[in-house]
């Protein structure tokens, strides 16, 4: 696996694959790679000649009181795990690289609708940062596939929508959520928890699935939902929200049905944690 921190030597290498014809994918992370983002490379491999990885902590996406400078940074593992994986680039530039004018100059973007309420609510700027840097990535990558995972509901409708309103032609691939023994949802935020809290974890997928058997069974879906948010109290969360979305505008409905989903954020101690579930095809 070839590794670069800057802009040329990327599109040089780019270029020549272009040339050969071979079919390129991308696979965006913030590093500290688990099972779940090795998952997103191997679904870019089955989509594409070759793969490219990205690594870069995006300054834009933290809000003023979440965690860019303690987030981990763990190239040299990610560099193990990602060559292990059979991913062929990896491009891991700094912020100055990427953003060389400054942030406070830098031209934004911005996808209304599907940005708003959810995790857009609670964590103010955070899509607009992911979906300028996303959009940069695929403006110096050019790839023709970039696989996401489903974890990050809210941040996949936003980067297909962006794709389909700026008419890129990407094939945007989501890739089902991985998840430990517990059913908890894989993350690089789930080292932050400690003991008593990693053994609660796990409650958080099971409020989704018996909130998902209420509706399933039929109760009104206010209802549904207050309970789980009951739930999730009780087992020593702090809910932010539990709601019961389309899929693909994530205005909230009524009905669990196809074309839905139920997304949860929480926060249990000092960790957010996410998680979805859609409706079973």
């Amino acid at each position: 696996m070839q590794t670069f921190d800057d802009i040329t030597n990327l599109q040089s290498t780019l270029s020549t694959w272009r040339r050969k014809g071979y079919r390129i994918a991308l696979v965006p992370t913030m590093g500290n790679l688990h099972e779940g983002h090795l998952r997103l490379v191997d679904a870019a491999r089955q989509h594409a000649d070759r793969v490219v990885a990205t690594i870069f902590v995006n300054p834009l996406q933290f809000g003023p009181d979440e965690d860019l400078e303690r987030y981990p940074r763990t190239l040299a593992e990610d560099q193990r795990l990602l060559t292990e994986r059979g991913c062929d680039l990896l491009f891991a530039p700094n912020v100055d690289t990427l953003y060389p004018q400054g942030q406070s100059a830098l031209t934004r973007v911005s996808v209304p609708q599907v940005s708003e309420g959810l995790c857009g609510t609670h964590r103010p700027g955070h899509f607009d940062g992911v979906a300028t840097v996303v959009s940069l990535l695929f403006n110096l990558t050019r790839p023709d596939v970039a696989c996401f995972g489903e974890k990050d509901f809210q941040q996949l409708a936003v980067i297909r929508k962006l794709v389909r309103d700026q008419h890129m032609p990407i094939d945007i691939i989501g890739v089902p959520i991985a998840r430990d023994h517990d059913g908890l949802a894989l993350s690089s935020r789930n080292h932050y928890l400690d003991d008593k809290a990693r053994a609660r974890a796990g409650r958080l997928h099971e409020c989704l699935l018996e909130s998902a058997r209420r509706l399933e069974q039929g109760e009104p879906s206010e209802q549904a939902l207050t309970k789980g948010l009951q739930q999730l109290e009780g087992a020593g969360f702090q809910p932010e929200y539990l709601a019961l979305c389309d899929t693909e505008t994530l205005r909230p409905i009524n009905t669990w049905q196809p074309g839905s989903v139920l997304l949860v954020a929480a926060r249990l101690g000092s960790t957010r944690l996410i998680d979805n579930l859609s409706f079973p095809t």
